[in-house]
This record gives structure tokens, sequence and C-alpha cells, in this order.
């Protein structure tokens, strides 16, 4: 029964949450179950997303997520989770000087490889097959005895699903065409909270200097509450304990500024972003090259409301709604705490269907 209740299950996103999704469905799952990743981007990894200097793959900069914390109210939960992925090499504990860190009794991670790698190491676990470049348009279903959710592309590509879990940020959920709308219309206390979801946005540049360059600061990550555009800097690579390497810098602006030129195009932010980081930072090298991002939706400012983990949104067909936005944080522990819900939801829809 369960080959044929579960038998092919479609994570939308390769972000964190999607990837601890699929790797946690790959336990619980038969074996002959089919877990599939589709991805908007031309790789995974979402908001970690680690971007490497053209013509030199050993240097690197993370263009999000720039570490992971351990928070006393997530210690006993999380603890060996933390220690599984540092035994990995996976993480490592930050040991390098982060200056304006107001948080208290907490322990930092990196990720030696970059925070994309946290990502492939869960979807290595998953063993499913992920596809690239798939931007998901439209959500259907199909009832009766051959009930199913069909999940179109914008370039056309179609196929049906046994189980389909969205773990996109929320105003792309609601961008979604087709029968999937009628069901958030009809779920109106659901269709609310889902509006009151919001999320920070911020630029980003990526930094990438000749080997043997000499960066004159005694700190490694810095953030910056002064000033009306830098919020943090990180020289990425002594961030992750990385000497040997060609240096990198990642900036990332402050949210007010970023809000404020959200539909400049991010090449014609750049020498803004430059300039106004040549006045904090005046003793800062020339780049050799200067890589720019915009995270439209970067960090979630708003949660779901009661923040469930997760939100079934159709039970036959059964497709769920999940991500950090539907957790009590927006960050790793929350993404992971998302895909739990997730799990548990998608285990109570088969046992039901026993």
């Amino acid at each position: 029964m369960l080959r044929h209740t579960m038998a092919r299950v479609l994570v939308a996103g390769t972000g964190i949450t999607g990837a601890a999704t699929a790797a946690a469905l790959r336990q619980e799952l038969p074996e002959d179950a089919t877990i599939t990743l589709w991805d908007k981007s031309h790789g995974a990894g979402g908001r970690m997303s680690t971007s490497r200097k053209p013509g030199d793959d050993t240097c690197t900069v993370d263009l999000g997520a720039q570490y992971f914390t351990l928070t006393p109210q997530y210690k006993t939960k999380r603890q060996s989770l933390f220690d599984e992925l540092e035994s990995a090499g996976v993480f490592k504990p930050f040991k390098g000087v982060l200056e304006g860190d107001n948080s208290v009794d907490c322990r930092h991670y990196v990720t030696p490889a970059g925070s994309g790698s946290l990502v492939k190491h869960y979807l290595a676990k998953s063993g499913a097959e992920a596809k690239y470049e798939h931007h998901i348009s439209q959500v259907d279903f199909k009832s009766g005895d051959g009930q199913a959710v069909q999940v179109t592309t914008q370039a056309g590509t179609s196929q049906e699903f046994d189980a389909v879990i969205l773990t996109m940020p929320v105003p792309q959920i609601l961008q979604l065409k087709g029968a999937i709308q009628q069901s958030i219309a009809g779920l109106s206390s659901v269709r609310a909270c889902l509006e009151k979801v919001s999320y920070s946005s911020r630029f980003c540049l990526g930094l990438f200097y000749p080997p043997g360059t000499q960066l004159p600061f005694q700190w490694d990550a810095k953030y910056f509450f002064d000033g009306p555009c830098i919020r943090f800097v990180a020289i990425d690579n002594r961030k992750r304990g990385l000497r040997d390497v060609p240096p990198s810098v990642l900036v990332h602006t402050s949210v007010p500024f970023s809000l404020q030129h959200l539909e400049t195009d991010k090449e014609a932010m750049k020498p803004l972003i430059m300039q106004h980081l040549r006045d904090i930072l005046p003793d800062l090298p020339e780049p050799e090259v200067v890589k720019s991002h915009k995270w439209r939706y970067s960090q979630v400012f708003q949660q779901y409301e009661g923040s469930p983990g997760c939100v079934v949104l159709e039970t036959k067909p059964l497709v769920i709604l999940a991500g950090d936005a539907f957790a009590q944080k927006g960050n790793f522990s929350g993404a992971l705490d998302s895909a739990e819900a997730t799990v548990q939801a998608v285990t109570k829809s088969i046992n039901s269907s026993l």
C-alpha cells in the first residue's frame, strides 16, 4: 500500500529545507519510492550559496548564510546533529574574531567548504534526483482513483506526483497558477497567514583577491551598525579557517538600504556599494574580481502565525507548504524544524491510507 500511496514525491526547492526534508524522507519511505527535487536555479543551495572566483575554484565566498549558531534554546535538541556534522567535516567551530556579535551563550559553526556544502551533504543523504532550471509555474490536482499532483514548469515540463512539498519562499507560492490557488483561497485562515509572511532583502558583494594579498584587519567578520549601507563584512577565507587560499571578502548591505534600492539591478548597485565599503574600510585593497547578488528573500522577517513547521494544503493528493517561514526561527534550526514537521505530516498521510 505504501508503494501506491507515496511512490512519487516531489520536493520543490533545493535550499536547506528541501534538502533536509528529502534526506529525512529517504529514511521513512520505501526503497522503491522516488524522491525528486526541482529548483528554478542552475544549482543547489538556495540562500546557502557559495560562489567561486572565475578561473580559481580554490577562492570562494559565501553569499548567503555566513555561520550557523547553536543557541541555548536548541542545544538539547540539536547538539548531537551539530556534532555529527562536525564529525563529517561539514561543520567546524568558528574560532575567528567576530566583532559586533550580540548573541549570548551561543556557539557558532562555519562550513570549511562553504555553506553550499551543507545542502550538498543532505542532498547526498537523500539519494534524490535533483533537476535544476525547473521553475514551477503551475500546480493542479487529479482526483479519483488516479489522484495525483500535476506540476508544470515555465518551460512547459509537466509531471505527476503522489505528493508535492513546496519549500520556496511564500511569495513565490502565492504566485503559482492552477488549482493550488483555489485550495489556498478555500482555506481563508491559511491564505491570511501566508499573506502576512514577509522577508528582509539584501544586496551582497563577493570580493576576490590574488594569492598573497594581505587584508589589514584584526577581525575575521564584523557587524557595522552605523552608516547607511553596509551591515556585515567577512573575510570569508579567514572566517572559515582557510589561510592557505587566495583571500575573499563578503559584503552584506543593511535591510533599509536594500529595500530602498530593491528594484535596482544588482550590477548597477555594485559601484555604489563599493563606494560605501571604501568609506568604512579605506585600507581595503582593490579586489581583482567583484561579484554582485541580490537576495530578494534574504531572511524571514514575519513568520507564519503559530509557527507550525509546515502546512498541509491538500491531503488527497498530498500537498505541503514548508520552509523556515513556517518555523519559529528563520535559520538553519528553523529549516530543520520545518523538515521534521513535514516528514511527520507525510508519515501521518501514509498511515491514514493504510
